[in-house]
């Protein structure tokens, strides 16, 4: 397969959307190392099924996204990686005057800094093999923004500076850097959420979904974890080698308005 002989570190990815990439490396025949700030006996039994229906070896390693050590810590201990997937983020809406202090610094420590971190303790490994990829999870908040979000739309559009940033000086080298900017993905999460606006809308489902979740997508369609997996594996392949230091939307149109 494509990626064999490769070691990947997917963060956040026991669930949504880093389980869905961290599924798809596998399949094209990377190492894949999973990470959550849990370590539940659950988070290791995951690695362990995608193993198992994969036939690539699948670990799972703790580390708090929102702590530096950590950060560089679950490189060291992933032994490095070929390629690192930035996945980990959260999300808090509010208001900017009401934003609460410690949620921005959460925000921007999960969704950003940790970025930063795990690429920094990623990079000389990739310079010494010759190659690597950088696949970082930014947003449609990553070019465009929405009220009431400051610090996700903040640290998305830092994702990006740093994914460029990151590209230009490992330009050269073998090594790529890019961001990929979804929309609304139907996450288990998502999913969730679903029933709650049925009823706060008093619509049925399609209608919800179209008219208020997919609000700003035009397809009207949620993006699938699926597609998630597919585009990240396209990244880390031979065929994008000359594809660095950009944004790859998979929005449904949502930053083309």
């Amino acid at each position: 397969m494509e990626l064999s002989g490769k070691r990947a570190v997917v963060t956040g990815s026991n669930s949504g959307i880093g389980l869905g990439i961290a599924r798809a490396l596998a399949a094209a025949g990377a190492e894949v190392v999973i990470n959550s700030f849990t370590d539940d006996p659950a988070d290791h039994e995951l690695a362990a099924e995608i193993a198992a229906q994969t036939g690539s070896p699948t670990r799972y390693i703790s580390a708090d996204m929102s702590k530096p050590e950590d950060c560089r810590a679950l490189i060291e201990k992933a032994g490095g990686c070929d390629i690192l997937v930035n996945n980990a983020g959260i999300q808090h809406v509010a208001r900017i005057e009401e934003f609460p202090v410690g949620k921005w610094d959460a925000i921007i420590a999960i969704n950003l800094s940790s970025a930063f971190h795990t690429t920094a303790a990623a990079l000389p490994g990739m310079y010494a093999a010759g190659w690597g990829r950088i696949v970082n999870i930014a947003s449609a908040h990553g070019l465009t923004a929405s009220p009431y979000k400051s610090a996700y739309v903040a640290a998305k559009h830092g994702v990006v500076g740093l994914t460029k940033t990151t590209a230009l000086e490992a330009a050269g080298k073998g090594i790529t850097a890019n961001a990929i900017c979804p929309g609304y993905v139907l996450t288990p999460l998502v999913e969730a959420q679903i029933p709650d606006q049925m009823k706060t809308h008093d619509m049925d489902r399609e209608t919800v979904i179209r008219e208020v979740m997919l609000q700003r997508q035009p397809s009207k369609e949620f993006a699938t974890i699926e597609q998630m997996g597919g585009t990240a594996v396209f990244l880390c392949s031979d065929a994008a080698a000359q594809i660095t230091g950009t944004t790859i939307s998979v929005d449904g149109g949502w930053t083309a308005l």
